[in-house]
């Protein structure tokens, strides 16, 4: 009877984790998500922090990048593939059209190469925390 009570439990955190990051407007770390659900009184385990956003990512529903080897998420509203300027401070997020793909793929023609996939994140300093030194 223990398995019904912690599949109940995981799907519980899961619905609690995918909320709180889909309230976040930036990129976030798993850790900073896991304190924020602590101080708002939420019992979840980092490491279900870790697993819960990690399988949002790979479903699709969150987007993730690494700033200074740490790992960020930020929730996913488009299904098509798409691109961000983040600031590297806070982890800001704006949603940005790329280079256009015919100029991605004359780019890698002419160097010999064949694309396969694209990853395509600008990365700086917003206003906020360019103003805040």
């Amino acid at each position: 009877m223990a398995a019904p009570q912690k599949k109940t439990r995981s799907t519980a955190q899961k619905a609690l984790i995918r909320s709180a990051l889909e309230t976040e407007t930036r990129f976030v770390s798993a850790k900073q998500l896991h304190r924020r659900l602590e101080d708002e009184g939420a019992s979840v385990g980092l490491a279900t922090v870790y697993r819960q956003l990690n399988a949002l990512a790979r479903g699709g529903d969150a987007d993730t990048i690494t700033i200074a080897e740490t790992q960020l998420f930020r929730a996913c509203a488009q299904t098509e593939h798409h691109h961000h300027l983040v600031c590297e401070r806070c982890g800001t997020a704006v949603e940005i059209d790329p280079p256009s793909e015919d100029w991605m793929r004359q780019i890698a023609a002419s160097n010999g190469f064949e694309i396969t996939h694209h990853v395509f994140e600008i990365f700086g300093l917003c206003a906020e925390c360019r103003a805040s030194g």
